[in-house]
Protein backbone atom coordinates (compact mmCIF):
# COMPACT_ATOMS: atom_id res chain seq x y z
CA UNK A 1 0.00 0.00 0.00
CA UNK A 2 1.13 2.91 -0.95
CA UNK A 3 0.78 7.05 0.00
CA UNK A 4 0.37 9.61 -2.35
CA UNK A 5 0.14 13.63 -1.79
CA UNK A 6 -3.03 14.95 -3.19
CA UNK A 7 -1.24 17.13 -5.27
CA UNK A 8 0.61 14.68 -6.99
CA UNK A 9 -2.31 12.78 -7.77
CA UNK A 10 -3.66 15.94 -9.12
CA UNK A 11 -0.76 16.45 -11.44
CA UNK A 12 -0.84 12.53 -12.85
CA UNK A 13 -5.32 13.03 -12.85
CA UNK A 14 -5.11 15.81 -14.98
CA UNK A 15 -2.01 14.54 -17.17
CA UNK A 16 -4.06 11.58 -17.88
CA UNK A 17 -7.62 13.34 -18.49
CA UNK A 18 -5.80 15.84 -20.49
CA UNK A 19 -4.29 13.59 -22.48
CA UNK A 20 -7.35 11.47 -23.44
CA UNK A 21 -8.76 14.98 -24.65
CA UNK A 22 -10.28 16.97 -22.13
CA UNK A 23 -9.64 20.39 -22.20
CA UNK A 24 -7.27 21.44 -19.33
CA UNK A 25 -10.02 22.71 -17.22
CA UNK A 26 -12.62 19.79 -17.08
CA UNK A 27 -9.66 17.31 -16.41
CA UNK A 28 -8.88 19.77 -13.83
CA UNK A 29 -12.11 19.30 -12.79
CA UNK A 30 -12.71 15.48 -13.18
CA UNK A 31 -9.26 15.12 -11.06
CA UNK A 32 -9.82 16.93 -8.16
CA UNK A 33 -13.28 15.51 -7.17
CA UNK A 34 -11.40 11.86 -7.71
CA UNK A 35 -8.87 13.84 -5.29
CA UNK A 36 -10.72 15.61 -2.88
CA UNK A 37 -13.20 11.82 -2.91
CA UNK A 38 -10.53 9.98 -1.48
CA UNK A 39 -8.84 12.83 0.65
CA UNK A 40 -11.87 12.61 2.79
CA UNK A 41 -12.25 8.73 2.77
CA UNK A 42 -14.43 7.38 0.00
CA UNK A 43 -11.91 5.79 -2.37
CA UNK A 44 -14.57 3.92 -4.33
CA UNK A 45 -15.25 7.16 -5.88
CA UNK A 46 -11.92 8.51 -5.94
CA UNK A 47 -8.44 7.06 -7.26
CA UNK A 48 -10.05 3.90 -8.19
CA UNK A 49 -11.90 5.66 -11.20
CA UNK A 50 -9.13 6.67 -12.91
CA UNK A 51 -8.20 4.06 -14.39
CA UNK A 52 -12.62 3.54 -15.40
CA UNK A 53 -12.84 6.77 -16.77
CA UNK A 54 -9.89 6.26 -18.97
CA UNK A 55 -11.05 2.83 -19.86
CA UNK A 56 -14.44 4.19 -20.29
CA UNK A 57 -13.14 6.85 -22.86
CA UNK A 58 -11.71 4.53 -24.92
CA UNK A 59 -15.26 2.92 -25.24
CA UNK A 60 -16.86 5.88 -26.05
CA UNK A 61 -19.38 6.05 -22.53
CA UNK A 62 -18.03 9.16 -21.87
CA UNK A 63 -17.68 12.16 -24.41
CA UNK A 64 -14.69 13.85 -23.22
CA UNK A 65 -15.49 17.29 -24.92
CA UNK A 66 -19.11 16.99 -24.07
CA UNK A 67 -20.74 20.18 -23.21
CA UNK A 68 -24.05 20.66 -20.79
CA UNK A 69 -26.96 22.61 -22.05
CA UNK A 70 -30.52 23.36 -20.88
CA UNK A 71 -33.05 21.91 -22.29
CA UNK A 72 -36.27 22.67 -20.52
CA UNK A 73 -36.42 25.61 -18.09
CA UNK A 74 -38.89 27.19 -16.22
CA UNK A 75 -38.28 29.71 -13.18
CA UNK A 76 -37.33 27.08 -10.59
CA UNK A 77 -37.01 24.04 -12.50
CA UNK A 78 -34.76 22.86 -15.57
CA UNK A 79 -33.87 19.71 -17.50
CA UNK A 80 -29.98 19.48 -18.23
CA UNK A 81 -28.70 17.52 -20.88
CA UNK A 82 -24.88 16.39 -20.38
CA UNK A 83 -24.01 15.91 -23.54
CA UNK A 84 -22.31 12.24 -22.62
CA UNK A 85 -19.75 14.78 -20.75
CA UNK A 86 -18.04 14.06 -17.77
CA UNK A 87 -20.69 13.33 -14.68
CA UNK A 88 -18.66 15.72 -12.90
CA UNK A 89 -18.99 18.32 -15.34
CA UNK A 90 -22.63 18.18 -15.93
CA UNK A 91 -23.47 17.78 -12.36
CA UNK A 92 -21.63 20.92 -11.47
CA UNK A 93 -23.08 22.56 -14.53
CA UNK A 94 -26.48 21.80 -12.94
CA UNK A 95 -25.78 22.09 -9.71
CA UNK A 96 -24.68 25.99 -10.02
CA UNK A 97 -27.96 26.39 -12.45
CA UNK A 98 -29.85 25.07 -9.27
CA UNK A 99 -28.00 27.09 -6.97
CA UNK A 100 -28.63 30.06 -8.73
CA UNK A 101 -32.43 30.51 -9.08
CA UNK A 102 -32.96 28.99 -5.33
CA UNK A 103 -30.90 32.30 -4.49
CA UNK A 104 -33.60 34.08 -7.00
CA UNK A 105 -36.90 32.15 -6.37
CA UNK A 106 -35.86 30.40 -3.12
CA UNK A 107 -36.00 26.60 -4.53
CA UNK A 108 -34.67 24.95 -7.64
CA UNK A 109 -35.34 21.58 -8.83
CA UNK A 110 -32.91 20.67 -11.40
CA UNK A 111 -33.16 17.25 -13.66
CA UNK A 112 -29.78 16.05 -15.45
CA UNK A 113 -30.17 13.47 -18.26
CA UNK A 114 -27.22 11.93 -20.72
CA UNK A 115 -24.25 11.95 -18.62
CA UNK A 116 -21.76 9.64 -17.06
CA UNK A 117 -21.25 8.64 -13.60
CA UNK A 118 -21.00 11.97 -11.26
CA UNK A 119 -18.86 10.25 -8.97
CA UNK A 120 -19.30 11.37 -5.23
CA UNK A 121 -22.67 12.55 -5.02
CA UNK A 122 -22.01 14.44 -2.05
CA UNK A 123 -19.74 16.56 -3.60
CA UNK A 124 -22.62 18.95 -5.23
CA UNK A 125 -24.62 19.80 -1.68
CA UNK A 126 -21.40 20.67 -0.53
CA UNK A 127 -21.33 23.37 -3.25
CA UNK A 128 -24.51 24.69 -2.32
CA UNK A 129 -23.76 24.61 1.68
CA UNK A 130 -20.77 26.75 1.05
CA UNK A 131 -22.05 29.33 -0.27
CA UNK A 132 -24.73 29.42 2.50
CA UNK A 133 -27.65 27.12 0.74
CA UNK A 134 -28.95 23.78 1.50
CA UNK A 135 -28.44 20.94 -1.24
CA UNK A 136 -30.00 17.52 -1.89
CA UNK A 137 -29.30 15.28 -4.74
CA UNK A 138 -30.84 11.77 -5.78
CA UNK A 139 -28.73 9.95 -8.25
CA UNK A 140 -29.71 6.71 -9.89
CA UNK A 141 -27.69 4.96 -12.85
CA UNK A 142 -30.36 5.29 -15.40
CA UNK A 143 -31.06 2.32 -16.99
CA UNK A 144 -27.84 0.40 -16.36
CA UNK A 145 -28.80 0.09 -12.57
CA UNK A 146 -28.46 -4.13 -11.82
CA UNK A 147 -26.57 -4.57 -8.49
CA UNK A 148 -29.21 -4.47 -5.78
CA UNK A 149 -31.51 -6.69 -4.70
CA UNK A 150 -34.77 -5.47 -3.83
CA UNK A 151 -36.28 -6.75 -0.27
CA UNK A 152 -37.20 -10.05 -0.95
CA UNK A 153 -35.47 -10.89 -4.13
CA UNK A 154 -32.15 -12.34 -4.32
CA UNK A 155 -31.25 -10.95 -8.05
CA UNK A 156 -29.51 -7.05 -8.43
CA UNK A 157 -32.36 -5.25 -9.83
CA UNK A 158 -31.63 -1.60 -8.75
CA UNK A 159 -28.82 1.05 -8.03
CA UNK A 160 -27.27 1.81 -5.36
CA UNK A 161 -29.36 4.73 -5.83
CA UNK A 162 -27.00 7.39 -3.33
CA UNK A 163 -28.84 10.42 -1.60
CA UNK A 164 -26.84 13.55 -0.56
CA UNK A 165 -27.47 16.25 1.54
CA UNK A 166 -25.62 18.96 2.92
CA UNK A 167 -25.97 22.31 5.17
CA UNK A 168 -24.36 25.28 5.91
CA UNK A 169 -23.05 26.37 9.49
CA UNK A 170 -21.86 29.41 10.57
CA UNK A 171 -18.53 29.06 11.87
CA UNK A 172 -17.94 24.93 11.44
CA UNK A 173 -18.12 22.55 8.48
CA UNK A 174 -21.17 21.81 6.71
CA UNK A 175 -23.41 19.17 7.49
CA UNK A 176 -22.92 16.40 5.08
CA UNK A 177 -25.03 13.01 4.86
CA UNK A 178 -23.90 10.85 1.71
CA UNK A 179 -25.13 7.62 1.66
CA UNK A 180 -26.50 4.93 -0.71
CA UNK A 181 -29.65 3.62 -0.28
CA UNK A 182 -27.99 -0.15 -0.44
CA UNK A 183 -25.74 -1.51 2.52
CA UNK A 184 -22.65 -0.20 0.47
CA UNK A 185 -21.46 1.34 -2.66
CA UNK A 186 -20.48 -0.78 -5.31
CA UNK A 187 -17.16 0.67 -5.82
CA UNK A 188 -16.55 -0.22 -1.81
CA UNK A 189 -16.88 -3.51 -2.79
CA UNK A 190 -14.75 -3.45 -5.74
CA UNK A 191 -12.21 -1.82 -3.06
CA UNK A 192 -11.97 -4.76 -1.17
CA UNK A 193 -12.05 -7.00 -4.14
CA UNK A 194 -8.72 -5.15 -4.99
CA UNK A 195 -6.71 -5.18 -2.22
CA UNK A 196 -7.82 -9.11 -0.99
CA UNK A 197 -10.37 -8.19 2.07
CA UNK A 198 -13.48 -9.77 3.22
CA UNK A 199 -16.65 -7.70 3.35
CA UNK A 200 -17.74 -7.05 6.17
CA UNK A 201 -21.34 -9.57 6.88
CA UNK A 202 -24.13 -8.84 5.44
CA UNK A 203 -22.99 -6.26 2.22
CA UNK A 204 -23.32 -9.37 -0.48
CA UNK A 205 -25.60 -12.56 -0.83
CA UNK A 206 -23.59 -14.88 -3.75
CA UNK A 207 -25.71 -15.96 -7.33
CA UNK A 208 -27.93 -18.14 -5.14
CA UNK A 209 -28.99 -15.82 -2.60
CA UNK A 210 -26.10 -17.15 0.24
CA UNK A 211 -24.49 -14.73 2.52
CA UNK A 212 -20.66 -14.23 1.87
CA UNK A 213 -17.85 -11.93 3.09
CA UNK A 214 -16.11 -12.68 -0.20
CA UNK A 215 -16.11 -9.78 -2.53
CA UNK A 216 -16.01 -12.30 -5.27
CA UNK A 217 -19.40 -13.41 -4.92
CA UNK A 218 -20.79 -10.07 -5.96
CA UNK A 219 -18.41 -8.82 -8.61
CA UNK A 220 -17.75 -12.86 -10.35
CA UNK A 221 -19.37 -14.35 -12.90
CA UNK A 222 -22.38 -15.11 -12.30
CA UNK A 223 -22.57 -12.25 -10.04
CA UNK A 224 -24.64 -11.76 -7.27
CA UNK A 225 -26.20 -8.69 -5.47
CA UNK A 226 -25.41 -6.16 -2.52
CA UNK A 227 -28.17 -6.37 -0.18
CA UNK A 228 -30.71 -3.06 0.20
CA UNK A 229 -30.02 -0.96 3.14
CA UNK A 230 -31.48 -1.36 6.85
CA UNK A 231 -30.74 -5.07 7.67
CA UNK A 232 -33.97 -6.17 9.35
CA UNK A 233 -35.79 -3.61 7.67
CA UNK A 234 -34.47 -3.54 4.59
CA UNK A 235 -37.51 -2.73 3.12
CA UNK A 236 -36.52 0.80 4.02
CA UNK A 237 -33.93 1.22 2.17
CA UNK A 238 -35.39 -0.43 -0.90
CA UNK A 239 -38.24 2.37 -0.31
CA UNK A 240 -36.02 4.67 -0.58
CA UNK A 241 -34.01 3.49 -3.53
CA UNK A 242 -37.26 3.28 -5.31
CA UNK A 243 -38.16 6.92 -4.53
CA UNK A 244 -34.44 7.72 -6.13
CA UNK A 245 -35.71 5.41 -9.39
CA UNK A 246 -38.65 7.84 -9.83
CA UNK A 247 -37.03 11.58 -8.79
CA UNK A 248 -33.59 11.13 -10.41
CA UNK A 249 -34.44 8.31 -13.21
CA UNK A 250 -38.51 9.07 -14.24
CA UNK A 251 -38.34 12.76 -13.50
CA UNK A 252 -34.98 13.46 -15.50
CA UNK A 253 -35.48 11.82 -18.59
CA UNK A 254 -32.79 9.22 -18.36
CA UNK A 255 -35.07 6.20 -17.17
CA UNK A 256 -35.03 3.68 -14.70
CA UNK A 257 -33.55 0.18 -14.00
CA UNK A 258 -35.68 -1.49 -16.23
CA UNK A 259 -35.19 -2.55 -19.87
CA UNK A 260 -31.95 -2.92 -22.09
CA UNK A 261 -29.61 -2.28 -19.86
CA UNK A 262 -27.74 0.80 -21.30
CA UNK A 263 -24.10 2.18 -20.35
CA UNK A 264 -24.72 5.86 -19.89
CA UNK A 265 -25.81 7.45 -16.52
CA UNK A 266 -26.50 8.59 -13.81
CA UNK A 267 -29.95 10.31 -13.85
CA UNK A 268 -30.09 13.00 -11.59
CA UNK A 269 -32.39 15.39 -9.57
CA UNK A 270 -31.07 17.85 -7.39
CA UNK A 271 -33.05 20.47 -5.28
CA UNK A 272 -31.44 23.49 -3.62
CA UNK A 273 -33.02 25.58 -0.94
CA UNK A 274 -32.44 29.31 -0.34
CA UNK A 275 -32.53 29.35 3.36
CA UNK A 276 -33.41 33.07 3.47
CA UNK A 277 -36.69 33.09 1.80
CA UNK A 278 -37.73 30.61 4.47
CA UNK A 279 -36.29 31.49 7.57
CA UNK A 280 -34.22 34.44 8.91
CA UNK A 281 -30.60 33.12 8.50
CA UNK A 282 -30.33 33.79 12.52
CA UNK A 283 -32.98 32.00 13.27
CA UNK A 284 -32.02 29.09 10.98
CA UNK A 285 -28.03 28.71 12.74
CA UNK A 286 -29.27 29.10 16.19
CA UNK A 287 -32.24 26.34 15.44
CA UNK A 288 -29.26 24.13 13.71
CA UNK A 289 -26.74 25.01 16.75
CA UNK A 290 -28.88 24.54 19.08
CA UNK A 291 -29.84 21.03 17.91
CA UNK A 292 -26.09 19.90 17.68
CA UNK A 293 -25.69 20.84 21.43
CA UNK A 294 -28.62 18.68 22.38
CA UNK A 295 -27.52 16.02 20.34
CA UNK A 296 -24.37 16.20 22.19
CA UNK A 297 -25.89 15.98 25.73
CA UNK A 298 -26.35 12.51 25.27
CA UNK A 299 -24.78 10.05 27.12
CA UNK A 300 -21.94 7.86 25.46
CA UNK A 301 -22.23 4.46 23.93
CA UNK A 302 -18.80 3.17 24.77
CA UNK A 303 -18.76 0.92 22.51
CA UNK A 304 -18.89 4.26 19.77
CA UNK A 305 -16.82 6.43 22.38
CA UNK A 306 -18.16 9.68 20.71
CA UNK A 307 -21.25 11.53 18.97
CA UNK A 308 -20.21 12.50 15.42
CA UNK A 309 -22.42 15.03 13.25
CA UNK A 310 -22.70 13.66 9.74
CA UNK A 311 -19.82 14.97 7.62
CA UNK A 312 -17.19 14.78 10.58
CA UNK A 313 -16.04 11.30 9.63
CA UNK A 314 -15.48 13.19 6.24
CA UNK A 315 -13.80 16.05 7.33
CA UNK A 316 -11.17 14.09 9.93
CA UNK A 317 -10.24 11.65 7.14
CA UNK A 318 -9.58 15.09 5.08
CA UNK A 319 -7.14 16.29 7.76
CA UNK A 320 -5.69 12.73 8.07
CA UNK A 321 -4.97 11.97 4.68
CA UNK A 322 -3.82 15.74 3.56
CA UNK A 323 -0.66 15.26 6.28
CA UNK A 324 -0.54 11.61 5.92
CA UNK A 325 -1.17 11.14 1.82
CA UNK A 326 -3.55 9.45 0.31
CA UNK A 327 -3.45 5.35 0.49
CA UNK A 328 -3.79 3.24 -3.01
CA UNK A 329 -3.86 -0.52 -2.72
CA UNK A 330 -0.73 -2.26 -5.74
CA UNK A 331 -4.53 -3.37 -8.02
CA UNK A 332 -5.49 -0.17 -8.21
CA UNK A 333 -1.87 1.84 -8.67
CA UNK A 334 -0.95 -1.12 -11.48
CA UNK A 335 -4.04 -0.36 -13.04
CA UNK A 336 -3.45 3.15 -13.12
CA UNK A 337 -0.69 2.66 -14.79
CA UNK A 338 -1.64 0.28 -17.13
CA UNK A 339 -4.35 3.08 -18.53
CA UNK A 340 -1.14 5.59 -18.46
CA UNK A 341 0.38 3.27 -20.53
CA UNK A 342 -2.86 3.02 -23.28
CA UNK A 343 -2.97 6.56 -23.43
CA UNK A 344 1.02 6.96 -24.56
CA UNK A 345 2.48 8.11 -21.06
CA UNK A 346 5.02 6.54 -19.11
CA UNK A 347 3.93 6.50 -15.37
CA UNK A 348 7.41 5.05 -14.17
CA UNK A 349 8.31 8.46 -12.53
CA UNK A 350 4.78 8.77 -10.39
CA UNK A 351 6.39 5.92 -8.16
CA UNK A 352 8.56 8.64 -6.89
CA UNK A 353 6.04 10.80 -6.02
CA UNK A 354 4.61 8.15 -2.95
CA UNK A 355 5.40 9.36 0.44
CA UNK A 356 5.50 5.92 1.79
Amino acid sequence: MKRFPPDALRQIGREMFSTAGCTLEDAATVTDHLVDSSLAGHDSHGTLRMYEYIGQIAQGVFNPRGTPRIVQEKACTAVVDGDGAFGQIAAKFAMQLAMRKAGDYGFAAVGLRNTSHIGRVGAYPLLAAREGLIGLIFANAGRLGRQIAPYGGIDGKLSTNPIAFAAPRRDNAPILVDMTTSVTAEGKVRVAANQGKPLPTGWVIDYQGRPSTDPQAFVGDPPGAILPLGGVVAYKGYCLSFIVELLGGALSGQGCAAGEQIMKSNGVMINVYSIEHFTELDTYYRELEGLVEHIRTSRIDPDQGEILLPGDPEWRKTRERSENGIPIDQTTWTRIGDAARTLGLDPTPWDKLAVM
